[in-house]
């Protein structure tokens, strides 16, 4: 296999969630681009983004999935839809996660609770259904998303750095345990990100200014800058690679 085609998903299924806008749009683009068929799980809209896959000549599976609400049972489900009527599941993209600021002397349960299911348990019980559909195929590449929180502790969202310091470490637990039966698991960790979630940093001049001057290439990440890592992550290319969290950070972490 020549290197470029180590990096081709022809035929290959993906489940992406969150995949209706942002950063799981483009990585679901990124997919299709490459060969795959993509599942995409969304709470509101998806319309946008499977007019996008189809346009590659790719299919496009729609799976109405409210991550906040989700049972383990739900979780399940939503795994044996993309197998029945996608043929397989041989990628997971776990990006759907939410946000919410308060200072840690204010913050409440209800948020608290909130955050942690979609961006951490909600994490490790899709990854664990669609686990158990790889290791039976023989194998497969979980991908999940990180973010430089995983490595500091930010301000304003104390459950948000919990869950993606969470992340980080379900990464390395996961790849441990899986890479001997064949999938992959890492993650990628994108830096600060012009998407809905970084919208109020942005719109504050002061604080965004700060956080540019500290980015070494100068700008705000754009969603497509994330298709490369996650094409390699979930394609031959990266079959050694296990446990590993990639930035995509314009340098954020090297400063």
């Amino acid at each position: 296999m020549g290197i470029l085609d180590a990096f081709r998903l022809d035929g290959k299924v993906a489940l992406v969630t969150g995949a209706g806008r942002g950063l799981g749009q483009a990585m679901a683009l990124g997919l299709a681009e490459a060969g795959a068929n993509v599942a995409g799980l969304y709470r509101t809209n998806y319309e946008e983004t499977q007019a996008q896959v189809e346009a590659l000549g790719r299919r496009f599976l729609p799976v109405q999935c409210d991550l906040l609400e989700a049972s383990v049972e739900r979780l399940n489900e939503v795994v044996a839809q993309v197998v029945e009527e996608l043929g397989g599941l041989d990628i997971l993209v776990n990006n759907a996660g939410i946000i919410r600021r308060a200072p840690i002397l204010d913050f409440n349960e209800q948020d608290w609770d909130d955050v942690i299911q979609v961006n951490l348990k909600a994490v490790f019980f899709l990854s664990q259904a669609a686990a158990r559909v790889m290791v039976e195929r023989g194998g497969g590449k979980i991908v999940h998303i990180a973010s430089m929180l995983s490595f500091q502790g930010g301000i304003l969202i104390p459950p948000y750095t919990a869950a993606k310091s969470g992340v980080a470490g379900l990464t390395r637990a996961m790849a441990n345990e899986l890479a001997a039966k064949g999938v992959n698991v890492n993650a990628i960790a994108p830096g600060y990100m012009a998407t809905d979630n970084t919208a109020p940093l942005r719109a504050d001049q002061q604080r965004s200014a700060s956080i540019l001057a500290r980015i070494p290439a100068g700008r705000w990440g754009a969603p497509a800058d994330l298709k490369g890592a996650v094409v390699f992550l979930s394609s031959a290319a990266s079959d050694y690679v296990h446990g590993s969290i990639v930035p995509v950070d314009g340098g954020w972490l090297a400063r």
